[in-house]
């Protein structure tokens, strides 16, 4: 059996309040959110002024990010490469630029996910907040 990583509230909450600090430095209004190794939700944080639709597309990018354990923004390069029919990919919704998996160990333990701006701008935020966990 092995043993592995998982995350802890205090993680999350360090990666929430990098991820805040980055969009506030930039003042970019975004939607962050903080998923498990499932892509189950531990932390959905609306900034004033993100447009409500982000409140579903955060968890969306966080949730294909930890599913498929690589940057959301893959998938978006895949159909834009033309592969149409990966839009048809089981549990993956979020197939935008923004989400990024947390990797420990060449494991994945979670992913953020964040929308509101450019997709770019989206994953800067979301790698700021990865960093803070220092891994």
């Amino acid at each position: 059996m092995k043993t592995r990583s998982a995350l802890e509230l205090a993680d999350v909450k360090a990666i929430a309040a990098a991820a805040e600090a980055e969009a506030l430095a930039n003042q970019w209004p975004v939607t962050i959110a903080i998923v498990d190794d499932g892509g189950h939700l531990l932390w959905l944080q609306r900034l004033d002024g993100a447009p409500p639709v982000s409140a579903h597309i955060a968890p969306a990018k966080a949730h294909t990010a930890a599913l498929g354990r690589r940057e959301s923004r893959s998938y978006e390069e895949v159909i834009n490469g033309g592969r149409m029919s990966f839009l048809s990919a089981p549990a993956l919704q979020g197939m935008l630029e923004g989400g990024l998996p947390i990797m420990k160990d060449g494991h994945c333990i979670g992913a953020v996910g964040v929308s509101g701006v450019k997709s770019g701008e989206d994953a800067q935020i979301a790698r700021a907040g990865i960093a803070a966990l220092g891994l």
